[in-house]
């Protein structure tokens, strides 16, 4: 039986998914669909999480927009995402950023500089 949803599964896995880890900064350009009418829309930020494997797996993004934190959760295998883009690597030691949730300005855009503290 779990052999039949695995090949399911398999089917609806995309190919080409960009590689990036925790702490990156990514451009993430989802399909908006608004009236008959489809665009691409880009939300860039920090990656402060990944979960999950395989079909469920999914990463978190968070910006700050007008000095509120946005955060938001993408499905890696959804075809709602037209690519990622990573503009830069971050290097850090933990699994999650949840720290990020609690500063303000510069310090919550920095990754590097706020982990080698």
């Amino acid at each position: 039986m779990s052999s039949i949803i695995q090949k399911i599964e398999s089917e609806q896995l995309k190919e080409n998914v960009t590689d990036f880890n925790v702490g990156d900064t990514v451009k993430v350009h989802t399909r908006v669909v608004e009236g008959g009418k489809e665009r691409i829309q880009i939300f860039a930020g920090i990656v402060i999480g990944k979960k999950g494997q395989g079909l469920n797996e999914s990463f978190t993004v968070r910006k700050i927009s007008y000095g509120e934190g946005v955060e938001r959760v993408f499905p890696v295998h959804t075809p709602r995402i037209a690519k990622i883009d990573v503009t830069n690597r971050g290097k850090v030691r933990r699994a999650r950023l949840n720290y990020l949730r609690g500063r303000v300005g510069k310090q919550a855009m920095s990754v590097k500089a706020a982990d080698r503290v």
